[in-house]
């Protein structure tokens, strides 16, 4: 009865055997790679997710922090992080028609394709780098308080970020910095940012049409308004106390004239653009989990574009002609998709969520 069921069951996809899928050893081991490196980024989009519910009052904006395109001067919200992401899609869709080209055995189709994959790839790590240089580097500037509070300036007529040097005054002789060929000795010390505490704030109190917010994002107010709970009336009073947006829900909370004042004596220093320490956007938690998953991610786009070349040039050389399959690039295509998807999930949960 054993024998007639096995012998009955080889000729079908699930017929057991040694190789019950037809699968190699090098794919298979391609797909232990891929499942447990999905175990890693799920774990660390998890981690993001709990981070962000825990301070979502004062999380950055994505909208307000993904502004920018290279060689445009604006505010282009998301855009460019758009096109990155559409590179990288069809980046996939010419490696599916590399490997389609493959099975048959398409030398010249299959060089094109695995071309345009690798000029996808090394777009998207360009333009990737870009952005990372951008959120360092930074364009607004921000004040941090004694106790790591970022303190943001807006202008009162359209609402929208204002630059330190938009209102910032210079006070000659208030900054010096080290000069190795002045002084018995020479110290190496960071460089200094572009304006001092005590200019913002004298640009700040000279200019009337400079507005102040925390990083604090409004809540539903209405909802706080039609709550009998003693702490949301409390919430509600200290919100209409320092606060003047307040039916503007979504978004970063402005101070009172009064209360800005008061707030920029505790400024301890200037922020200009995000590292590991501090943020000028918000929550150094944002910067922390933006270069950790990003990089993470864009180091495996960055392996990925180095494997398709070593491949490509074997296609070049003809090794996979003379072996008879083209297998490596669809086990390195498997790779490549994998990278597409992760990212898509990166995009989602980090930039439009």
């Amino acid at each position: 009865m054993d024998t007639a069921v096995t012998a009955e069951s080889e000729g079908t996809v699930w017929g057991g055997g040694n190789r019950p899928l037809g699968a190699s050893y090098g794919k298979l081991m391609m797909w232990f790679f891929i499942v447990s490196d999905a175990l890693t980024f799920s774990g660390f989009l998890v981690s993001y997710g709990f981070s962000r519910f825990k301070f979502i009052e004062t999380w950055p904006i994505a909208d307000e922090v993904f502004t920018h395109v290279p060689f445009f001067h604006g505010n282009y919200p998301m855009i460019y992080v758009a096109f990155m992401t559409f590179i990288l899609i069809m980046s996939s869709v010419t490696m599916v028609l590399a490997v389609d080209a493959g099975h048959k055995m398409k030398k010249n189709a299959v060089i094109w394709y695995m071309f345009a994959t690798i000029i996808g790839g090394a777009i998207f790590v360009g333009s990737q780098a870009w952005e990372w240089a951008t959120f360092i580097k930074g364009d607004y500037g921000a004040l941090e308080t004694k106790g790591g509070r970022i303190l943001q300036f807006v202008n009162a007529e359209n609402g929208e970020r204002a630059a330190l040097a938009d209102f910032a005054k210079t006070i000659p002789d208030t900054r010096v910095e080290h000069d190795k060929n002045v002084g018995v000795w020479f110290e190496a010390e960071k460089p200094l940012p572009s304006y001092s505490v005590n200019e913002v704030i004298a640009g700040f109190k000279a200019n009337p049409n400079i507005m102040m917010r925390s990083e604090q994002i409004i809540p539903d107010v209405d909802k706080l308004r039609n709550s009998n709970d003693p702490a949301d009336q409390a919430k509600l009073q200290e919100l209409e106390q320092n606060y003047i947006n307040l039916e503007n829900m979504g978004e970063k909370a402005i101070f009172k004239r009064e209360v800005a004042l008061a707030k920029l004596d505790n400024a301890v220093r200037v922020v200009e653009g995000a590292n590991l320490i501090r943020n000028e956007y918000g929550s150094r938690l944002f910067a922390d989990f933006f270069f950790f998953i990003t990089g993470f991610h864009g180091f495996h786009v960055f392996s990925g574009v180095v494997i398709n070349i070593i491949i490509f040039f074997n296609i070049i050389l003809g090794t996979y002609e003379r072996r008879g399959h083209y297998e490596m690039v669809e086990k390195v295509g498997l790779y490549w998709h994998f990278v597409d998807l992760v990212w898509v999930f990166v995009f989602t949960f980090f930039y439009l969520v």
